[in-house]
Protein backbone atom coordinates (compact mmCIF):
# COMPACT_ATOMS: atom_id res chain seq x y z
CA UNK A 1 0.00 0.00 0.00
CA UNK A 2 1.70 3.36 -1.15
CA UNK A 3 1.86 6.16 1.24
CA UNK A 4 -0.98 8.09 -1.20
CA UNK A 5 -2.97 5.08 -0.72
CA UNK A 6 -2.85 5.24 3.58
CA UNK A 7 -3.59 9.05 3.42
CA UNK A 8 -6.76 8.33 1.81
CA UNK A 9 -7.73 5.85 3.79
CA UNK A 10 -6.70 7.98 7.12
CA UNK A 11 -9.04 10.85 5.20
CA UNK A 12 -11.82 8.89 4.49
CA UNK A 13 -11.94 7.48 8.37
CA UNK A 14 -11.95 10.88 9.66
CA UNK A 15 -14.70 12.01 7.87
CA UNK A 16 -16.48 8.64 8.52
CA UNK A 17 -16.08 9.52 12.82
CA UNK A 18 -16.80 12.94 11.77
CA UNK A 19 -20.22 12.26 10.20
CA UNK A 20 -21.21 9.58 12.61
CA UNK A 21 -21.00 12.00 15.46
CA UNK A 22 -24.52 14.32 15.75
CA UNK A 23 -23.45 17.84 15.49
CA UNK A 24 -24.74 19.63 19.01
CA UNK A 25 -26.77 22.91 18.20
CA UNK A 26 -25.83 26.08 20.23
CA UNK A 27 -27.77 26.53 23.55
CA UNK A 28 -30.77 28.89 22.56
CA UNK A 29 -30.22 32.07 24.29
CA UNK A 30 -32.35 32.81 27.51
CA UNK A 31 -35.56 34.69 27.31
CA UNK A 32 -35.11 38.26 29.10
CA UNK A 33 -36.43 38.39 32.30
CA UNK A 34 -40.35 39.29 32.65
CA UNK A 35 -40.68 42.55 34.37
CA UNK A 36 -43.11 41.84 36.96
CA UNK A 37 -46.16 42.79 37.16
CA UNK A 38 -47.64 44.30 39.62
CA UNK A 39 -51.15 42.89 40.95
CA UNK A 40 -54.12 45.51 41.05
CA UNK A 41 -54.74 46.57 44.61
CA UNK A 42 -57.69 45.10 46.00
CA UNK A 43 -60.64 47.55 45.93
CA UNK A 44 -61.31 49.66 49.32
CA UNK A 45 -64.93 48.28 50.08
CA UNK A 46 -67.32 47.73 52.78
CA UNK A 47 -70.42 47.59 54.68
CA UNK A 48 -71.75 50.86 56.80
CA UNK A 49 -74.83 48.98 58.20
CA UNK A 50 -77.57 47.08 57.43
CA UNK A 51 -81.10 45.96 59.14
CA UNK A 52 -83.94 43.94 58.71
CA UNK A 53 -87.55 44.36 60.03
CA UNK A 54 -90.46 41.58 59.98
CA UNK A 55 -94.06 41.55 60.43
CA UNK A 56 -97.04 40.11 60.19
CA UNK A 57 -100.56 41.66 60.42
CA UNK A 58 -104.31 38.96 59.31
CA UNK A 59 -106.94 40.72 56.98
CA UNK A 60 -110.12 41.13 59.10
CA UNK A 61 -112.24 42.31 56.47
CA UNK A 62 -111.84 42.93 52.39
CA UNK A 63 -114.36 45.39 49.84
CA UNK A 64 -113.11 44.65 46.77
CA UNK A 65 -115.29 46.97 44.65
CA UNK A 66 -113.56 49.66 46.89
CA UNK A 67 -110.33 47.86 47.42
CA UNK A 68 -110.26 48.73 50.97
CA UNK A 69 -108.42 45.94 53.62
CA UNK A 70 -108.33 45.93 57.19
CA UNK A 71 -105.76 44.60 58.77
CA UNK A 72 -105.06 43.86 62.66
CA UNK A 73 -101.66 43.31 63.98
CA UNK A 74 -99.69 41.17 66.17
CA UNK A 75 -100.51 43.91 68.92
CA UNK A 76 -103.95 43.83 68.48
CA UNK A 77 -104.44 47.41 66.52
CA UNK A 78 -106.34 47.68 63.20
CA UNK A 79 -105.40 49.85 60.07
CA UNK A 80 -107.30 50.20 56.92
CA UNK A 81 -105.04 50.50 53.59
CA UNK A 82 -106.30 50.91 50.27
CA UNK A 83 -105.36 48.43 47.50
CA UNK A 84 -103.83 50.26 44.38
CA UNK A 85 -104.63 49.33 40.79
CA UNK A 86 -101.30 48.10 41.14
CA UNK A 87 -101.87 45.52 43.29
CA UNK A 88 -102.61 42.02 41.36
CA UNK A 89 -104.89 39.04 42.26
CA UNK A 90 -107.08 40.95 45.48
CA UNK A 91 -109.88 38.66 45.15
CA UNK A 92 -107.55 36.15 46.05
CA UNK A 93 -107.73 37.62 49.69
CA UNK A 94 -109.48 35.81 52.39
CA UNK A 95 -110.29 37.08 55.55
CA UNK A 96 -107.73 35.25 58.06
CA UNK A 97 -105.34 35.42 55.55
CA UNK A 98 -101.94 36.49 56.65
CA UNK A 99 -99.88 39.43 55.07
CA UNK A 100 -96.05 39.28 55.55
CA UNK A 101 -94.25 42.51 55.38
CA UNK A 102 -90.33 42.30 55.51
CA UNK A 103 -88.13 45.54 55.33
CA UNK A 104 -84.33 45.67 54.71
CA UNK A 105 -82.47 48.24 54.61
CA UNK A 106 -78.77 48.71 53.88
CA UNK A 107 -75.35 50.69 53.09
CA UNK A 108 -72.11 50.41 52.08
CA UNK A 109 -69.39 52.23 49.83
CA UNK A 110 -66.39 51.68 47.51
CA UNK A 111 -63.47 53.55 46.77
CA UNK A 112 -62.26 54.50 43.34
CA UNK A 113 -59.45 56.41 41.48
CA UNK A 114 -60.09 59.60 39.84
CA UNK A 115 -61.74 59.64 36.77
CA UNK A 116 -63.00 56.11 37.38
CA UNK A 117 -66.76 55.62 37.12
CA UNK A 118 -67.59 59.45 36.16
CA UNK A 119 -68.14 62.29 38.05
CA UNK A 120 -69.48 62.85 41.36
CA UNK A 121 -73.20 62.77 41.74
CA UNK A 122 -76.51 60.85 42.52
CA UNK A 123 -78.09 58.43 40.55
CA UNK A 124 -80.96 56.61 41.34
CA UNK A 125 -82.69 52.59 40.22
CA UNK A 126 -85.83 51.29 41.10
CA UNK A 127 -86.71 47.34 40.86
CA UNK A 128 -90.35 45.65 41.40
CA UNK A 129 -92.07 42.92 40.97
CA UNK A 130 -95.10 41.66 41.33
CA UNK A 131 -97.18 38.05 41.94
CA UNK A 132 -98.16 36.26 38.79
CA UNK A 133 -101.82 36.25 37.52
CA UNK A 134 -103.85 33.93 39.52
CA UNK A 135 -101.20 33.66 42.57
CA UNK A 136 -101.60 35.46 46.41
CA UNK A 137 -100.88 39.33 45.79
CA UNK A 138 -97.34 40.29 46.56
CA UNK A 139 -94.52 41.92 45.34
CA UNK A 140 -91.49 44.03 45.93
CA UNK A 141 -89.87 47.62 45.72
CA UNK A 142 -86.19 48.00 45.95
CA UNK A 143 -84.86 51.36 45.69
CA UNK A 144 -81.13 52.17 45.19
CA UNK A 145 -79.44 55.47 45.66
CA UNK A 146 -75.52 56.07 45.02
CA UNK A 147 -73.90 58.86 45.95
CA UNK A 148 -70.61 59.75 44.25
CA UNK A 149 -68.45 62.29 47.21
CA UNK A 150 -65.02 63.04 46.81
CA UNK A 151 -61.98 62.35 49.40
CA UNK A 152 -60.63 66.07 50.43
CA UNK A 153 -58.52 65.10 53.36
CA UNK A 154 -57.66 62.49 55.55
CA UNK A 155 -56.82 62.83 59.37
CA UNK A 156 -55.03 59.29 60.10
CA UNK A 157 -54.60 60.02 63.49
CA UNK A 158 -58.52 61.11 64.43
CA UNK A 159 -59.28 58.11 61.90
CA UNK A 160 -61.45 60.97 60.14
CA UNK A 161 -61.82 61.73 56.36
CA UNK A 162 -63.56 65.08 54.54
CA UNK A 163 -65.68 64.23 52.08
CA UNK A 164 -66.85 66.83 49.28
CA UNK A 165 -70.91 65.87 48.01
CA UNK A 166 -71.84 66.70 44.75
CA UNK A 167 -73.24 70.40 44.99
CA UNK A 168 -69.78 70.76 47.09
CA UNK A 169 -71.30 70.46 50.47
CA UNK A 170 -68.23 69.60 52.82
CA UNK A 171 -68.78 66.70 55.69
CA UNK A 172 -66.39 65.09 58.17
CA UNK A 173 -67.36 61.18 59.11
CA UNK A 174 -65.33 58.92 61.87
CA UNK A 175 -64.34 55.40 60.01
CA UNK A 176 -64.58 52.30 61.48
CA UNK A 177 -61.57 50.63 60.51
CA UNK A 178 -58.55 53.37 60.52
CA UNK A 179 -56.40 50.83 58.94
CA UNK A 180 -58.59 51.16 55.29
CA UNK A 181 -56.59 54.73 55.63
CA UNK A 182 -53.27 53.72 54.18
CA UNK A 183 -54.83 52.87 50.60
CA UNK A 184 -57.13 55.51 50.32
CA UNK A 185 -55.71 59.33 49.32
CA UNK A 186 -56.70 62.55 48.91
CA UNK A 187 -58.87 62.90 45.16
CA UNK A 188 -60.18 59.34 45.56
CA UNK A 189 -64.10 59.59 45.08
CA UNK A 190 -66.00 57.51 47.37
CA UNK A 191 -69.67 55.78 45.94
CA UNK A 192 -72.15 55.30 48.97
CA UNK A 193 -74.68 53.38 47.89
CA UNK A 194 -78.13 53.13 50.24
CA UNK A 195 -80.52 50.46 49.16
CA UNK A 196 -84.24 49.79 50.63
CA UNK A 197 -86.48 47.03 49.88
CA UNK A 198 -89.90 46.32 50.93
CA UNK A 199 -91.64 42.52 50.40
CA UNK A 200 -94.95 42.26 50.90
CA UNK A 201 -96.85 38.56 50.60
CA UNK A 202 -100.22 37.15 51.39
CA UNK A 203 -100.48 33.75 53.10
CA UNK A 204 -103.01 31.57 53.58
CA UNK A 205 -105.00 30.78 56.74
CA UNK A 206 -103.41 28.73 58.87
CA UNK A 207 -100.42 28.44 56.79
CA UNK A 208 -97.07 28.65 58.80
Amino acid sequence: MTLRTIGIVLCAGALAGCAAKKSTPPPEPAPPPRAAVKPSPAPVAGSIGEDTVTGTATVQRINLKTRHVTLKGADGKTVTIVAGPEVRNLAQVKKGDVVRITYHESMAYKVEKPGKGGSPGVSTRTDVSRAQLGEKPGGSVTSTVTVRVTITAIDKAGSHVTLRGPKGDLRVVKVRDPSKLDAVHVGDVVDITYTEALAVAVEEKGRK
